[in-house]
């Protein structure tokens, strides 16, 4: 079964229009969910609104939107008067600007969409807009209204299809600075970096997504396997933890040397004192292996 898209409206490059609709490119069917249950009674619970002031439960009919203002009053707003709310991004995906998507720093990409043509009759249109987006390299940006919010986006063409990812506005992005400038800068030591780099090399890979396991949700079932076995829960397994508390420079020949053992016990490192001279340049390497 085809999964049912979180929105549809119209793709717009200047006069060219086609139909269009977002799909969600996560999906989370198969994790593992629970239930909140009655502990004596073994029965689901259900949550309910009930009155701040007078404690009574409030019935669905009875429940409406408050916007609060000053002194604590509130302005009523009916669900039909949310629904009526429409701007131009309501249903129009307008491709105002184009841009290389290296550009886009990765802090302000939100949740990606796949975007796709929604008939039959928006392929050809679609299909103009994404390739002429391919040939120039190029990334669109426009504007959507998912969930009650207008939001900024980027748009960029993959296979058949696009991809249309959401951004965070300026304004609720915490710059690096503000994290970034309490580190301190420290002086390098180059055979120290060329035996980092060295780690990297012999550990480069291609990336493959399937081969990424969810060692959490793992014990979870295994959990629920076991209870449901009327078996003891499994016992946690304790983190392994850094051993040999050593210098900087013997941490780096330690992890070059232990690379192709992954048994080795991890090493934990902390800010060296001297060098050992030649024994430490025996273990650096004089060029990068491929």
């Amino acid at each position: 079964m085809a999964p049912r898209p979180a929105w549809k409206g119209y793709l717009k490059l200047s006069l060219v229009t086609c139909a269009v609709e977002l799909t969600n490119v996560v999906t989370h069917a198969e994790k593992v969910s629970f239930h909140v249950l009655n502990r004596d009674t073994g029965n689901r619970v259900k949550r309910i609104y009930v009155d701040a002031e007078t404690g009574k439960p409030v019935e669905n009919e009875d429940e409406i939107k408050g916007y609060e203002v000053e002194g604590g009053d509130y302005v009523h707003i009916e669900e039909d008067e949310i629904e009526a709310v429409q701007v131009d991004s309501s249903n129009m995906l307008s491709l105002d600007g184009f841009v290389d998507k290296s550009s886009i720093q990765q802090i302000y990409l939100d949740t990606p969409y796949y975007l796709a043509p929604a008939d039959k009759v928006s392929e050809d249109a679609f299909a103009v807009i994404r390739e002429a987006m391919s040939a120039k390299k190029k990334a669109g940006l426009a504007r959507i209204v998912l969930y009650r919010r207008e939001r900024p986006v980027v748009i960029e063409p993959l296979g058949k299809g696009m991809v249309l990812t959401t951004l965070r506005y300026d304004s609720t992005v915490r710059q690096p600075d503000t994290v970034f400038d309490e580190i301190k800068t420290v002086k390098l030591d180059k055979e120290m970096i060329d035996l980092a780099q060295h780690i990297i090399d012999k550990k480069a890979t291609k990336f493959d997504p399937s081969k990424f396991d969810d060692k959490y949700e793992e014990a979870l079932i295994e959990l629920i396997r076991a209870k449901k076995a009327g078996r003891k829960a499994p016992k946690a397994k304790a983190a392994a933890k850094p051993s040999n508390v050593v210098n900087l420079f013997d941490a780096l020949k330690k992890s070059l040397a232990a690379d192709n053992d992954e048994s080795a016990p991890a090493v934990k490192a902390t800010k060296g004192a001297k060098k050992k001279a030649p024994a430490a340049k025996k273990a650096a390497p004089k060029k990068k292996s491929a």
